[in-house]
This record gives structure tokens, sequence and C-alpha cells, in this order.
């Protein structure tokens, strides 16, 4: 039995590691001769991706801009498969700001994690809107997830990052009251969210166990997407402490991010990656674009038709 760690991307698990879950719980892992674990990461000690630097972790779930800019930086990293195929990020507001539109954020309070890709997003939404993004004040909210309810409590008049699939649906602020704009149908290009990351040398030494792992993967994922009633009673007991009908609601949504348009499971979507490589280049974010040529491997996928 092979032993693989999984490092989840999140602070906590989340309805986007349902797949791997259902893997888990149904033993198709096992039925691939793996003995997988999902690890939460320390956030005072580096996200996923510096876990899966120090050997802390065999697989990382990280976000696509964040390994390229390792990968730029010299770390022997690769990506090995897409998991969500358009940008989860909103910008999330409520009925009583007037917000509706980038264009409406000008002169207004704008929260969010402040890093080089957070501030040139934001600043691009505005401005391709046709507003002034210079006239927006940055309120830093750090890694804290901001909901509709801080918007309710006068922290800001926006947030930038809740996730239209997740964390937007948090809060006590009724439904009807909340404004959720997936950025990539405001503005922004559409953007391959999150990758399956591995340590370069594991694509020799382990290549047959991390085709296995992709294969069973998907078979998750897939009874995800096809059974609702299976993904949600798999979340529930993986993240117990949250609301079940936000999970249901979670998982209703979802699922459409997992597969492309050809419904295929795992496939990077190149021409978005490759979009956003210009676009993250072009606003400084990472230097070059061609990183992601070496970055991101489809190969892996020829081993799983082999082996299925």
């Amino acid at each position: 039995m092979t032993p693989i760690r999984i490092g989840l991307g999140y602070f906590t698990p989340w309805t986007n590691d349902v797949g791997y879950q259902i893997a888990i719980a149904n033993d198709l892992y096992l039925q691939q001769g793996l003995d997988v674990r999902q690890v939460l990461v320390d956030p005072l000690a580096g996200d996923t991706l510096e876990h899966l630097v120090r050997g802390e972790v065999d697989i990382a779930v990280c976000p696509t801009n964040r390994l390229l800019k390792r990968v730029e930086a010299g770390q022997a990293l690769r990506g090995i498969a897409t998991i969500n195929h358009r940008a989860m990020e909103t910008i999330l507001t409520t009925t009583s700001t007037g917000i509706r539109r980038p264009l409406d954020l000008q002169g207004r309070r704008v929260a969010f994690n402040p890093t080089p890709r957070g501030i040139a997003l934001v600043r691009h939404l505005v401005s391709s809107d046709g507003g002034d993004p210079d006239s927006i004040t940055i309120v830093d909210s750090g890694s804290r997830e901001i909901n509709a309810d801080d918007i309710v409590a006068n922290f800001a008049d926006a947030f930038f990052g809740a996730y239209w699939a997740w964390d937007a649906l948090f809060g006590t602020t009724p439904p009807e009251q909340r404004v959720a704009l997936p950025v990539d149908e405001i503005g922004m290009l559409a953007y391959p969210s999150y990758v399956l990351a591995v340590r370069a040398d594991s694509l020799s030494t382990d290549r047959e166990s991390l085709a296995k792992f992709l294969h069973a993967s998907e078979e998750g994922f897939r009874l995800a997407a096809s059974d609702h009633a299976l993904a949600v009673d798999v979340a529930m007991r993986c993240i117990p402490y949250v609301k079940p009908e936000l999970i249901e609601h979670s998982l209703s949504i979802l699922p459409a991010t997992w597969f492309d348009e050809r419904d295929e499971w795992g496939i990077h979507p190149w021409t978005n990656h490759r979009a956003y490589a210009q676009w993250l280049a072009q606003h400084g974010v990472i230097q070059d674009a061609s990183v992601v040529e070496t970055t991101l491997i489809d190969d892996l996928f020829d081993a799983v038709s082999e082996s299925a």
C-alpha cells in the first residue's frame, strides 16, 4: 500500500474537497493500492505549497497563481491536474450599499487581503468598467474571510475574495439582501482557481501512484457530481460544524466547475491558463507568462488511461 498525503487548500475542509473525501470513504484509493490521508496545513508554517516543498505533504491543492510564482522563483514543483475551471472569487456586498457593478466601487471601502494579485484584480475590475481605481479605499482584511454580516456591520462596503460557492453563502443576512458578483462575470477573464501540485522529482519516482491517485480522484468527483445525497453526507462528516443546508447549496452549484466543456476532469484548460498567466505577468504578479508552459503537465493522464 502506497501512502499519499494530500494537503487541502484551505484552513479547513470545504465542499471543494469532497471528491477526495468520497474516494477515501468509498475505498476508491484503496482499490488502487493507495493509502490516502487528508492533511490540514498549519497556516503559521506556510500554505500548502510550503508544506509540499518541505515534504510534509505529497500532493497540494493550491491556487494556480501561487504555483506559477513559486516555480518562477526556482522551486521544482509541477501542476498535474486542474480542479476548478472557473474563478471562485466574488465582489461581495449587500443591497443596502447600492453596489451592483465594479464601477460602483468608486469612492467606496473595499476589504480584501492586499496581495499584489488582489490589488491588481480589484483595480482591473474597476478600470475595465470605466471607473477610477485610485478612488477606492482598501480595507486590509488579511486572511480573515468576510461575509455579508460584516458588510451590514459597516466593516467595509464590499469584500473581494468570498467564493460564490462557499463563504459568500455564510452569515445571517437574508439571501435576498446579499449581492455576490463573480469576478469572471464582471470583467475578469476566466481563470482556473485550483490545481493539484506535486514535487517535480515525484513525477519519476511515484509516477504510477500519482496516475492512480488521479484516476481514483476523478471517480470521487464524478460520484460527487452525480450523487448529491452522497456528496452532502460525506462532506457533513468532514465539516460537521457547517449547516447542512449550506453544504447542500454549495454542492448544488460547485460541481460544474470540476469539468471542462467536454466533461473531462483534471485536464488543464490551456487557453485559460495561458491567458491568466499573461494577465498575471502584465500586472507584475509574475515576471514571465511562459512559466505556465513548464509548470503544468497533462501527461500523467496518459498513464491514467493505460492503468484504467
